[in-house]
């Protein structure tokens, strides 16, 4: 029998004693300040404490709601089972010793339905060896009888700040190992995944792609991963830079030509066209053509054939063509200066890239590749100062620069683990925090202001909780507001 009693000794402690032997069972520290603890998604930890001696259990569950826990109790392995069938625990404590099915089987059972689990192990003396081996079976860690209600609570810290750090690690293993789904894209922020989600359709399909974007964005990345993830990626992916190629020879390069067809051609040539044959054709920055070429571009997209240059004898080809520009074709039509039915033959499927400012959320997942890219040992990291100038700079050259940047910074970081700001291009660390105000429309009849502004609130309050996997104390850090002013915000919303 267990009964609780206390000891006038310094601060009050409560303890527990068995009434038949006198031994110290547990000790509770009462007025000593732990804290409250949470789980890593910043909300009370759900606990289910499992033992089979209902005063001990009580108290343990007491304690514990106090110190912020949500606590649920279950005097049997039996009927931890049933808990654990019915709600994902963020922790289970039980007891070694259990009438019926016993601790061991109750953690085993936690762990196979969720692996992420926090797993204790309350022991007496004799069964040091059994929590040994019940760790080994998937429990984080064990606390032996007697014990004091801070070491539990110290075991407990310890278990959910490790359960937190294998989570960040593994998002960040899922994430390196997913920026590779679409051939070396990278980006987490809500326009790449709108990106990664149409790339994801448009891959399937055998319609003609128009990516349009600046200057760097990666346009004959994403080109390449449209081709990769299609099902003729076992087939060539062909690339052409229109503008680096002079335009008398240009057409020969497309179409191919023939011994002869003019000066230099001492013998017959594929164009690019014939190369990718069964497979897909990049025609980067087409907006370079001349009003000629743009003319068989089209019959070729039409008819799906051509003569080469000097011959008169007509190639078929099954190709798929992706074409590329950083210029405003649509204004190109407009002043006429390029073809409006080979605009709309190109146009079938548009895709446009985000410039870099404007999905800066993606910078330190971009840094982190290009460090692992460039440096020679993988636990090279961005300084907090570095990250912070790397995300204020506008990057007008976009993922390239950034590339670049990262690339000279590695090189004059000396071997040092870190990436320090003097690393950094001068013009990127001294650039001033951009302070422009995003344009917004103003429609002839008017703007709901207080609503613009309220979806703007929202959507920085969901990318903060997104950012932060839900935790709201460190959502409100982000944002520079008070944590309960976040959560009458997010009742405002709806959101609980």
């Amino acid at each position: 029998m267990l009964v609780g009693v206390c000891e006038p000794l310094g601060p009050p402690h409560c303890f527990i004693r068995c009434i038949g032997c006198s031994r110290l069972i547990v000790r509770f520290v009462l007025c000593q300040d732990i804290g409250t603890l949470q789980s890593p998604a910043g909300t009370a930890p759900h606990l289910l404490i499992v033992d089979d001696e209902a005063t001990l259990r009580g108290l343990m569950a007491e304690r514990l709601a106090e110190r912020g826990f949500e606590v649920v109790q279950a005097d049997s392995g039996e009927r931890a089972l049933e808990l654990l069938e019915q709600f994902a625990f963020d922790i289970v404590i039980t007891d070694l010793r259990l009438p019926g099915i016993d601790g061991s089987r109750v953690i085993e059972a936690a762990r196979d339905r969720y692996p992420s689990i926090v797993a204790i192990v309350i022991t007496g003396f004799g069964t040091v060896k059994d929590a040994v081996d019940a760790i080994k079976r998937g429990a984080s860690d064990f606390v032996a009888k007697p014990f004091q209600f801070d070491e539990l609570l110290h075991v407990l810290q310890n278990a959910l700040e490790q359960r937190r750090l294998r989570s960040e690690n593994a998002y960040l293993r899922s994430q390196l190992e997913e920026r590779y789904q679409f051939g070396g894209i990278l980006g987490r922020s809500r326009p790449m995944q709108k990106l990664f989600h149409l790339l994801e359709t448009v891959a399937r399909s055998n319609s003609t792609i128009l990516i349009t974007g600046e200057t760097g964005t990666g346009k004959e990345v994403v080109a390449r991963a449209i081709h990769h993830n299609s099902a003729r990626r076992t087939h060539r992916f062909v690339a052409l830079n229109c503008s680096a190629i002079p335009e008398t020879l240009l057409e020969a390069e497309l179409f191919g030509h023939v011994r002869g067809a003019f000066t230099g051609a001492v013998g017959a040539r594929q164009g690019r066209f014939e190369q990718a044959h069964k497979g897909t054709l990049f025609l980067d920055e087409v907006g370079t053509m001349s009003s000629a070429l743009q003319t068989k571009l089209l019959r070729a997209l039409q008819e799906r054939e051509f003569e080469r240059v000097g011959d008169s004898q007509t190639v078929k080809v099954d190709v798929r063509v992706i074409a590329a520009t950083n210029s405003d074709l649509a204004r190109m039509v407009a002043e006429g200066t390029f073809r409006e039915d080979l605009y709309y033959r190109l146009h079938v499927i548009p895709v446009q890239l985000p410039p870099l400012r404007d999905r800066r959320e993606d910078i330190p997942v971009l840094a982190q590749h290009f460090l692992e890219k460039f440096s020679p040992t993988s636990a090279m990291q961005v300084s907090q100062d570095a990250m912070r100038a790397l995300m204020a700079y506008p990057w007008p050259g976009n993922v390239r620069q950034l590339e670049n940047a990262v690339e000279r910074a590695v090189a004059l970081s000396a071997g040092r683990q870190q990436l320090e700001l003097m690393d950094l291009p001068v013009e990127v660390h001294v650039a001033p925090p951009s302070t422009e105000a995003p344009f917004v429309e103003l429609p002839e009849n008017g703007l709901d202001l207080p609503g613009y502004l309220a979806a703007i609130e929202r959507d920085l309050i969901q990318r903060s909780l997104d950012r932060t996997g839900g935790n709201r104390n460190r959502a409100a850090e982000l944002l520079h507001i008070k944590r309960t002013t976040l959560v009458e915000k997010l009742k405002r919303f709806g959101q609980q």
